[in-house]
């Protein structure tokens, strides 16, 4: 593997996908784009795709909802990059998620803050600062 950014793509599966969409929507103030279901796949398949450059390092991924995914109860935790974790953090609750863990140090790697998400996924905010 090179140095490069391992991750590629991640998919957070959503049971309500408007619910999930105005969350993540307004915790983190991008908007969502409708994504076509890969192959074969198309009953029951919803992608809403967050903002992405497909040719850059790093990574992107969609809220999916899928018949027979649950949401939540997973064990990947995925950390979205912020200027400041405390800013994202603060929009958390109005937007119908809740704070797990309010920003901690992470020393010289930044700054995080944990949350769940409006359908009980939960997820990490970094910031260096």
């Amino acid at each position: 593997m090179s140095a490069k950014n391992p991750i590629v793509w991640f998919e957070i599966y959503v049971d309500d996908l408007q619910r999930a969409q105005k969350f993540y929507e307004t915790v983190f103030q991008i908007s969502l784009e409708s994504l076509s279901p890969p192959g074969e796949e198309g009953e029951g398949f919803q992608m809403l795709s967050f903002p992405a450059d497909m040719n850059s390092h790093g990574s992107s991924g969609a809220l999916v909802k899928v018949n027979g995914m649950e949401a939540g109860g997973n064990s990947t935790l995925i950390y979205f990059n912020s200027d400041d974790c405390a800013i994202e953090e603060g929009r958390v609750e109005s937007a119908g998620g809740k704070i797990i863990k309010s920003k901690f140090s992470i020393g010289e790697y930044g700054n995080c803050s944990l949350a769940q998400d409006s359908e009980g996924n939960i997820f990490g905010i970094h910031s260096m600062r």
